[in-house]
C-alpha cells in the first residue's frame, strides 16, 4: 500500500535543507550548467531522433529546472565526500566489487560543488524531470517500471535549433558499448548509476535523491545500477558531453517541401482569418449603414465628412464652368458631422433597411473620394443630405421624429454627368403630399409655377430661401388624370426656361423648336428655334402634348423638345373629324409635332410623333419609335402617318413629312404618291400602311415607328 501511495504522490523534497531562493539557484545553475546538461544527457534514454533530439532535450530540462520562488533544498551535500572504507563495506552487503579509493582522480568536468545547497536544489529537479521524459513509445513502460505518475508530453524543448542537425562527436568502442549498457537500464537505474558514480553520492544520499524524484523503488534501482560498472575514464569522452557538439545540415529537399508547405498554408490562414474576421454587425453612429467592405485609404477618406468638398458661394461668378461642380454648400445642416457621416456611410454601404433607388444607366455604389457637399438640412418631415460625386447626384433622407438612421432611411441616385448651365439649373429636395420642394442653382434669380395646359395663365412666383423653393404641386396630381401639368420656370441672366419633374432628383428641361436651333441664344430658323429662353412661348407650344410626359417618367430623361415640324388641312373640313371635341367645327388644319426625349446616360431616347386636331383636348401619339435619330440634332427630318375618321364618316389615311421632303408615298393596305411633304389619302378602317419619302437631296427617309 505504501507503494502504491507513492507511485501517485511523489515526495517532496526533505524540509531539512537551507531555503533557496530563485538567484542563489539561477547562479549554481549558470556556473555548472556543461555539468547538469551532462548529466543530463545521461539519464535520459535514447531517443527515436537520434543523439540531436537528447541533446536538446537534456538542454530543456535543465533550462527548466529554475524555482518559481524560495524552495528548501534538499538536506543532501552536493557531492559528499566518503572514505574508501564505508564504501567497500556498503559493496560488501550489497554483493558488489569493492569500488575505487575516495581519493581516485575524478574527471575535469566533475568540479567540487560540497555544501550548495542551491546546486542541490537544480540537480534534484533534472532527476526528477529526466524520470518523466524521453520516447512516448517508452512512456508507458517506464512508469510501470518506475512507479511514477502519468505527466502529459512535454512541448517540444527549447532552444529550437532550425536548418542543423547537432549531436556530440563520435566515440569509439568502449564508449558505444558503455552507451548500449546504460540504455538497457532502466530509468531509475540511469539516475542512481550518474547520482553513484560522476556525482559521487553515496548510497544512501542516492536513494534519498531517488525518492525525493518520486521514485517508488530506490532500493530496486540502485541493484539494477549495479550491472554497470562505473566508467569515470569513459564518462570524460567527448561522446558524452553534450555542450561540445558536431553540426551537419537537415535534409534539404525535404525542407524546401516543408517551407513551401507552410507558406502555402499561411497564405490560406490569413484569408481565412480575414474572411471570418468581418464584423456581423454595422457601425453604431452610422445608422443604417451596412458591415464595412473595404478598409483603404481612399475609401476611408470618403467616408470622412471632415473631407467633403464644401465650394465658395462666390466660385459660380468666375468659373468657366456652370454645372453642379461649383455649387455651394448650403442648408442649416452643413456642419452636422454625425450626420453627414451616416449619408457617407449609407451611400457606401445601404443597408438592406435602407430604399435605394436610381435612374436607368446610373451606378449606385459608394463615391471614389470625398464627394461634394451641396446641402445638408431639413426639408418637412425628413433630414437631407445632397452630394455631388462628378458623375451623380446622391440624396440622403431620414426621418426626423424617428431615430437616427434607422426606419425610414432613403438613398436615391441621377446621373449629372457632362450638365449644362441648363441641366444644371435645379434638383429635387424632397416629395411630401404631392408637393415638391426644389433646390436651385446660385445663379437662379427668380422661380415661378406655369401650367402647361394653361398657356394664357401668367407663371405664379415661388420664394427662394436660401436656393430652396417654397413647395409647389406636381405634374398630373391624380392617378390617370391630366387637367394640368404644373413645371418649373426658372429665371436667370440667361432668360428664362421651363422644367418639368418626372419623378427623379433632376427635373427634365423643356425647349420647343427645330433641332439643331440655337438654344440659349433664342436663334432663328426656318421651321423656329428650339428655345428655352421664352416660357410663354415654350407653354404654346407644349399645351396640347404635356400629357405625354407621363410616358417619360423614370426614364433617366435629361431634356425633351418638341419640333412642330408640319400642318396639314384635313379633308371634309366642314365636319368634324375623330379628334375633335365638337361636331360642326370649320375649317382647321392638324398640327403635326416630334417630341424627342434625350437621357443623361445617352441611350434610351424616347421619339414620338403626335397628332392634334384644331380643338381637340391633347395630342395623339401616332407613331413612337426607340434610339433612332429622327427628330434630333444628327438627323432633323421626320415621317409620320395616322389614320384619321373625319365627321362624315371616312377614314383617311394623313402623312406629313419635315420641311425638305419633296414626295411621300404609301404602300400596302393604302396606297398613293403625292408631291411635297402632305399625302392625303382614302382608306379603310384598320388598315396599315408603309410611308417612304424622298428629300431634296434625293436621300429616302422612312416612317417612323
Amino acid at each position: 500500500m505504501q507503494s502504491q501511495h507513492a507511485a501517485k504522490r511523489p515526495a517532496p523534497p526533505s524540509p531539512d535543507g537551507p531555503l533557496v531562493d530563485v538567484g542563489q539557484a539561477e547562479a549554481a545553475l549558470v556556473e555548472h550548467y556543461p555539468r547538469l546538461v551532462r548529466l543530463a544527457y545521461l539519464m535520459l534514454p535514447s531517443e527515436p531522433g537520434g543523439r540531436g533530439r537528447r541533446v536538446l532535450t537534456a538542454h530543456a530540462l535543465v533550462q527548466r529546472a529554475l524555482p518559481r520562488g524560495r524552495t528548501a533544498a534538499p538536506a543532501i551535500p552536493a557531492q559528499p565526500r566518503q572514505s574508501a572504507g564505508g564504501r567497500a563495506a556498503h559493496s560488501a552487503r550489497s554483493g558488489r566489487r569493492p569500488e575505487r579509493p575516495a581519493q581516485a582522480a575524478r574527471p575535469a568536468w566533475a568540479d567540487d560543488r560540497a555544501g550548495d545547497p542551491g546546486y542541490a536544489l537544480v540537480r534534484l529537479q533534472v532527476v526528477r524531470t529526466a524520470l518523466r521524459a524521453g520516447p512516448s513509445r517508452r512512456r508507458g513502460t517506464r512508469r510501470k517500471r518506475t512507479g511514477l505518475p502519468a505527466l502529459p508530453p512535454l512541448p517540444p524543448p527549447l532552444p529550437q535549433v532550425w536548418g542543423l542537425r547537432l549531436f556530440p562527436r563520435s566515440g569509439g568502442a568502449d564508449e558505444l558499448a558503455l552507451e548500449q549498457r546504460l540504455s538497457a537500464l532502466s530509468g531509475p537505474a540511469r539516475a542512481a548509476w550518474v547520482l553513484r558514480g560522476p556525482e559521487r553520492l553515496s548510497d544512501d544520499d542516492v536513494r534519498t535523491v531517488l525518492t525525493d524524484a518520486g521514485v517508488a523503488d530506490a532500493a530496486g534501482a540502485l541493484r539494477e545500477a549495479d550491472r554497470v560498472p562505473a566508467e569515470d575514464r569513459l564518462l570524460g569522452s567527448p561522446a558524452f558531453d553534450p555542450c561540445s557538439l558536431q553540426a551537419r545540415p537537415t535534409d534539404l529537399v525535404r525542407r524546401r517541401r516543408r517551407l513551401k508547405a507552410v507558406l502555402a498554408a499561411g497564405a490560406a490562414l490569413v484569408v481565412c482569418g480575414a474572411l471570418f474576421g468581418l464584423p456581423d454587425d454595422g457601425w453604431g453612429p452610422e445608422g443604417a449603414a451596412a458591415p464595412p467592405y473595404a478598409l483603404n485609404r481612399a475609401a476611408q477618406a470618403a467616408l470622412d465628412p471632415g473631407k467633403l468638398t464644401q465650394v465658395s458661394p462666390s466660385v459660380w461668378k468666375t468659373s468657366a464652368r456652370t454645372d453642379f461642380s461649383v455649387w455651394p454648400a448650403r442648408g442649416d445642416l452643413a456642419g452636422d458631422a454625425g450626420l453627414l457621416r451616416r449619408a457617407l456611410a449609407v451611400w457606401a454601404r445601404p443597408g438592406e433597411r435602407v430604399r435605394v433607388s436610381a435612374t436607368p444607366g446610373t451606378p449606385s455604389g459608394g463615391p471614389a473620394g470625398p464627394p461634394q457637399l451641396l446641402y445638408a438640412g431639413v426639408v418637412d418631415n425628413a433630414r437631407v443630405v445632397v452630394l455631388h460625386d462628378g458623375l451623380r447626384i446622391a440624396r440622403y433622407a431620414e426621418p426626423v421624429d424617428g431615430a437616427e438612421g434607422a426606419e425610414g432611411a432613403a438613398l436615391d441616385f441621377a446621373r449629372v454627368d457632362g450638365a449644362d448651365r441648363a441641366g444644371a439649373s435645379a434638383l429635387v429636395l424632397g416629395r411630401s403630399d404631392g408637393n415638391i420642394r426644389y433646390l436651385t442653382a446660385p445663379w437662379v434669380r427668380a422661380a415661378g409655377v406655369r401650367d402647361l395646359r394653361e398657356p394664357g395663365v401668367d407663371a405664379a412666383d415661388l420664394s427662394l430661401t436660401g436656393g430652396v423653393t417654397s413647395p409647389l404641386a406636381g405634374p398630373a396630381p391624380k392617378p390617370g388624370s391630366c387637367a394640368s401639368w404644373n413645371v418649373l420656370e426658372l429665371t436667370d441672366d440667361a432668360g428664362t426656361r421651363l422644367m418639368t419633374d418626372l419623378g427623379e432628383l433632376v427635373p427634365a428641361v423643356l425647349t420647343a423648336g427645330r433641332p439643331g436651333a440655337a438654344r440659349e441664344t433664342g436663334g432663328e430658323s426656318a421651321d423656329g428655334p428650339a428655345r428655352e429662353s421664352a416660357g410663354a412661348e415654350v407653354s404654346r407650344t407644349w399645351s396640347p402634348f404635356a400629357c405625354s410626359l407621363a410616358s417619360m417618367r423614370s426614364a433617366g430623361v435629361r431634356s425633351v423638345n418638341a419640333w412642330a415640324f408640319a400642318e396639314q388641312p384635313l379633308p371634309d373640313a366642314s365636319d368634324a373629324g375623330v379628334g375633335s371635341p365638337r361636331p360642326g367645327d370649320g375649317g382647321g388644319s392638324a398640327a403635326w409635332v416630334c417630341t424627342r426625349a434625350e437621357t443623361w446616360r445617352g441611350g434610351g431616347t424616347r421619339v414620338q410623333a403626335q397628332f392634334h386636331t384644331p380643338g381637340g383636348p391633347s395630342g395623339v401619339v401616332a407613331a413612337q419609335a426607340e434610339d433612332v435619330p429622327q427628330c434630333g440634332e444628327r438627323e432633323p427630318r421626320v415621317l409620320a402617318g395616322v389614320l384619321w375618321k373625319s365627321g362624315a364618316g371616312t377614314w383617311y389615311l394623313l402623312a406629313a413629312g419635315s420641311r425638305g421632303t419633296t414626295s411621300v408615298t404609301a404602300t400596302g393596305g393604302v396606297e398613293g404618291t403625292a408631291q411635297g411633304n402632305l399625302l392625303t389619302l382614302e382608306a379603310e378602317q384598320g388598315a396599315q400602311a408603309d410611308l417612304e419619302g424622298t428629300l431634296e437631296n434625293g436621300e429616302p427617309v422612312t416612317g417612323l415607328r
